[in-house]
């Protein structure tokens, strides 16, 4: 790494037009002026009350009946912790299932999202591109796509895009400047193209924004907010601009990205199962949020004044008593216009946005640890004056994404810990009537029943959802065929059932990590296949490989149960499976088509030709600097 100054081309940005943008205070309510106010009308309450109220009737119904089971034989406080973990556990799957069946039930009913109803009003529109020491060739082949898109459309707008460096090695420095040099070079139509790179990166992607909203945001009405590895459609990018300007309440719309580009095992799971099961959870979320949506940080557009107004983001405090970045700042940002007075809104129906994933089970882990420290401290904010309920509960649910896992995994211990009976658990239970273990025997058709019905409610997501693929866009041709879609849905339940464990014990270790105070690192994601060695995963998962050795061995004792055999295979065979999870299936001895989606089988215009871009950058960048002006 070199410490490097600010580029030396000030003609690369365009005037000045600043905009104030003071922090917010967390302690006090703030409400903007200029702000149209928004409530939930009568069938939002109806559609959150159709949401809840069935999970709720459901963990009540589960607690009652646990309570009564254990109770045969003198009810205790261990007991009450293992029913507030059944309890708590469940509620969230059952919010999952809930949201799910609403999501397909508007597939299913809802008539295709209408045309705006009058004339749009003209905005000048910011598309914003952050990044950190990414892949130069990457980051601008798909700035060149997504220009080369909208110069195909008709629109009112005026659009810019802005790459918004923060890279701090000087040889990737270098390349984005001669790529710059490259795609401002072959413009063809109307929009602008510009590049800043930060003398000095404070405050991570939330200072790099909020820079380019003090200095330059006066100008634009809207910017849309990408990611590195963010790819738009024209129609996408037009849609969302349409979406905002046509209505005035709205500070922020958020786009439902589909994940495209995977060829690792793992990232062909998370993108098949983005695709099939993700759209009705995201219809079913839209539905019950209406206008109290949440922000993921990226593939949104939002209003430039009421962010600058609105969404300036304070230090807060940690265990330590300093202060301290807001990591997940999306959910946060949304909170604060929300707060204000500003709608925010879910539209997944505007199709053509896309990210990338990453590419094995120890990328996506490395990235998972970062997004833990960012939503567990949310916990802590939670108290922040003038937060509606829901804006709450999206700060909650975030959280609550990673302590499920602890919560699940000391559900295991206890499972393990009872064994088969009460001659065999590893503990010792004891009544105050009897020196006896007295824990409530489970019985063969007990733990079948059980294993069934929660086995059953995770996976009632994916099968509703895939059964009503076909009212989300998906056509079956596209999908390789009725065939082949149902060997891609096997195959990616039997490998999410496979990494599960897994995942269980690694977001169990991130949460550890983030309440010690460990601080995570800020690095770019890796998209790429491919391969640790092998002394690498041993040591990334020896936490897992140990559990499931001691469980396995327990079991030859006879003093743990046989029904988490399939737990116990997947966690004693953490490195394997880490190591399969790399396997490119574009490889030779691959088809390439396992758990293949549209955006691979059949990929769309605006992929084709960012993939093409790609290359050619790649090559632009590898060729001697003098030849750089001739491409």
């Amino acid at each position: 790494m070199d410490d490097l100054g600010p580029h030396p081309h000030a003609g690369w940005m365009p005037s000045a037009a600043r905009r104030k943008m003071p922090i917010q205070a967390l302690d006090q309510p703030y409400h903007d002026a200029t702000a149209p106010q928004t409530r939930a009308g009568p069938r939002t309450v109806w559609w959150r009350a159709a949401t809840f109220l069935p999970p709720i009737a459901a963990t009540t119904a589960l607690i009652v009946a646990f309570t009564d089971w254990f109770a045969m034989d003198g009810f205790s406080a261990f007991e009450g912790v293992v029913i507030t973990l059944i309890a708590f556990t469940f509620f969230w799957i059952a919010l999952s299932v809930s949201t799910s069946f609403l999501g397909v039930a508007t597939l299913c009913l809802s008539r295709p999202r209408a045309a705006l109803d009058g004339p749009v009003p003209p905005m000048n529109v910011a598309l914003l591109v952050p990044v950190f020491n990414e892949d130069t060739a990457d980051v601008f082949g798909n700035a060149a796509a997504m220009l080369s898109a909208l110069g195909e459309q008709d629109f009112v707008h005026n659009f810019d895009l802005f790459i918004l460096s923060d890279t701090r090695d000087a040889a990737i420095a270098a390349k984005e400047e001669r790529a710059f040099i490259a795609l401002r070079t072959q413009l063809s139509f109307g929009s602008q193209v510009y590049y800043r790179r930060r003398a000095d990166n404070v405050d991570r992607k939330v200072g790099n924004l909020a820079d380019w909203v003090e200095n330059w945001g006066g100008a634009y009405e809207a910017m849309l907010v990408l990611d590195a590895d963010s790819l738009m459609a024209g129609e996408a990018i037009v849609g969302l601009a349409d979406a905002l300007a046509y209505d005035p309440s709205a500070g922020l719309i958020q786009s439902f990205p589909t994940l495209f580009g995977a060829q690792s095992v793992f990232g062909r799971v998370q993108q098949f199962s983005n695709r099939v099961y993700g759209a009705a959870l995201a219809e079913g979320l839209a539905k019950w949020t209406d206008r109290e949506g949440n922000y993921w940080g990226h593939n949104a557009i939002i209003r430039s004044a009421a962010f600058a107004a609105c969404a300036g983001l304070p230090k807060v405090g940690n265990h330590k008593g300093n202060g301290r970045l807001i990591l997940s700042h999306d959910f946060i940002e949304a909170g604060l216009l929300r707060r204000a007075g500003w709608s925010v809104r879910f539209l997944p129906r505007i199709g053509g946005s896309y990210e990338e994933v990453p590419a094995t089970l120890i990328d996506y882990v490395l990235r998972d640890r970062r997004w833990c420290q960012g939503n567990l401290q949310h916990l802590r904010l939670l108290g922040s004056r003038g937060f509606n309920a829901v804006s709450r509960f999206h700060l909650i649910s975030g959280a609550m994404g990673y302590l499920m896992s602890p919560a699940w995994f000391a559900l295991l211990l206890v499972w393990t810990l009872i064994g088969n009976g009460q001659e065999t658990n590893a503990i010792r239970y004891f009544s105050g009537f009897d020196p006896q273990v007295s824990w409530p025997v489970i019985s063969t058709g007990n733990s079948l029943a059980i294993l069934s019905f929660m086995y059953g409610m995770l996976l009632a997501p994916k099968l509703m959802s895939a059964g009503a693929a076909s009212r989300s866009g998906i056509n079956m041709r596209d999908m390789g065929g009725a065939f082949q879609f149902l060997g891609s849905l096997f195959a990616e339940i039997l490998l999410s059932i496979l990494f599960a464990p897994i995942m269980m014990v690694q977001q169990t270790i991130a949460v550890i990590r983030t309440t010690i105070g460990y601080q995570e690192t800020w690095t770019p994601q890796q998209r790429r296949g491919g391969q640790y060695s092998m002394l690498i995963m041993l040591k990334f998962h020896i936490v897992e490989t140990l559990m499931g050795a001691l469980m396995i061995a327990g079991m030859a004792q006879g003093l743990v149960t046989l029904w988490l055999l399939p737990i116990a295979i997947s966690l004693i065979g953490a490195v394997p499976l880490s190591a399969f999870s790399g396997v490119n299936l574009g490889a030779k001895g691959w088809s390439g088509r396992q758990m293949g989606t549209p955006e691979h089988l059949n990929a769309p215009r605006i992929i084709r030709v960012a993939m093409a871009e790609r290359q050619r950058f790649a090559a632009v960048l590898a060729a001697p600097e003098t030849r750089i002006a001739a491409e």
